[in-house]
């Protein structure tokens, strides 16, 4: 991974779409500290402790804890790329779109980033009035409540999504890797100084011991090694050419393979469950004192039987949705029948599309399991080790191991053509 970094600054514009990416990291994290005015820091840091507004911290690199105009992160987007890809499949107007083309796909790109403003307001305004009916020991949060001080609140918020929209397509056509991937990439990678502090602070307050420490270490070690391993495998499906006499020279008779990887998905479906389990949390901060906002302390707060449950299926729902939009297997069929390939002992067409669905089916539940279980295993390592600070971890490695191993694939697949030398040299 250190060498394929050192060679892509030797390549001029390889090195640009890394150095633009890093230069949109500061920005975002310059963005992080901007504050939204009108808003009781005090007050707002007494209200965080709730762990439902705490969750928002995760893909918004600590900016929710802050009240910056990056506070929602990337979520709306998130939300609308999900209903998006919804109604593309419900409707067939956009279904045709999605069938022709770059152009087809850039204005669904529009419609998404037009559903992103909508969604994004409706947050923020909801985010605005559930923290103007909160007052502690400290005052209120919003220092003046009332119509206009929302509405700033809100378009605030609302502008501070939209640039990281923007910021996220920038790095997406001019950088390197998927821009709002990295993005929530970078914000989860800017919290974990202050975790290493916070696993030192547990052990000068002696409320963990250096061996809970260690356990804690061993547990992420393997869970990093087990999401690598799960990123790279794959089912290698035979397929064999026919040879084929076109005037007087003859084509095919090989034999190749078809890769299905058992994670086809990549971290999108992490991405997707956790922002729908936001809505909750942002509902019950709605209702502070309510019956709502009880019964969801109670019952589905973070690491609660019922969350995890929800949270689980949510990721493995996900990873089946997302492998089915991205990947068609009798698109995949007819190709190997239209260049006279099939898979042995499997006639071509649709038994071929069958075959391949029933082996991708079986993967996809495999890694959709694997990635729900490393999901909430956090809440073991919490039970086992005490260190309450790592609540998020396992969210968090999942999406920093998937987004590091995608992004490296992408720079290796520049040095890899640049590097190719041809027969002509």
């Amino acid at each position: 991974m250190l060498g394929s970094l050192q060679q892509a600054f030797k390549i001029g514009d390889l090195k640009q779409k890394v150095l633009f990416t890093l230069l949109m990291f500061a920005v975002f994290r310059l963005g992080v500290h901007i504050p939204v005015p009108g808003i009781n820091p005090d007050a707002l840091s007494e209200l965080l402790k709730n762990q439902f507004l705490g969750f928002f911290d995760v893909i918004s690199g600590g900016a929710f804890k802050r009240f910056s105009i990056f506070a929602m992160s990337i979520t709306p987007y998130i939300n609308a790329s999900i209903i998006m890809q919804l109604l593309t499949v419900v409707i067939p107007r956009l279904e045709q779109l999605n069938k022709e083309g770059e152009e087809g796909r850039k204005k669904i790109a529009q419609y998404t980033r037009y559903g992103t403003v909508i969604l994004g307001f409706i947050q923020a305004i909801g985010i605005a009035i559930a923290l103007g009916r909160y007052s502690g020991p400290s005052g209120a949060v919003v220092q003046n409540p009332g119509f206009v001080s929302y509405m700033i609140i809100a378009i605030c918020l609302t502008a501070g999504t939209a640039l990281l929209m923007w910021i996220g397509e920038l790095i997406t056509e001019r950088g390197i890797g998927n821009g709002i991937s990295l993005i929530i990439f970078a914000g989860i990678v800017a919290r974990i100084p202050s975790g290493v502090t916070g696993v030192f602070e547990y052990l000068r307050a002696g409320t963990a011991s250096y061996a809970s420490v260690l356990l804690f270490v061993v547990i992420a070690l393997v869970m990093i090694a087990a999401v690598v391993a799960l990123n790279e495998g794959q089912r290698r499906l035979p397929v064999q050419y026919a040879k084929r006499v076109v005037g007087r020279k003859v084509y095919g008779g090989q034999s190749t393979f078809l890769p299905l990887k058992v994670n086809t998905a990549g971290v999108i479906p992490i991405i997707f469950a956790m922002s729908i389990m936001m809505f909750p949390g942002t509902i019950a901060s709605w209702f502070q004192n309510s019956a709502v906002s009880n019964w969801m302390n109670a019952y589905f707060h973070f690491g609660s039987p019922l969350y995890n449950t929800l949270y689980a299926l949510l990721i493995v729902f996900f990873t089946f949705f997302y492998t089915s939009v991205i990947f068609n297997p009798l698109d995949v069929a007819d190709n190997i029948k239209k260049y006279g390939g099939f898979i042995p002992g499997i006639r071509p067409g649709r038994p071929t599309a069958e075959y391949i669905d029933r082996i991708l089916g079986r993967l996809t539940l495999a890694g959709g399991v694997f990635y729900a279980f490393v999901a909430i295993l956090p809440n073991v390592v919490i039970a086992l080790t005490g260190l309450t600070n790592i609540w998020f971890g396992g969210t968090a490695l999942l999406i920093v191991v998937g987004v590091a191993l995608d992004t490296m694939k992408q720079i290796e697949a520049h040095l890899l053509l640049r590097s190719y030398e041809g027969f002509v040299k």
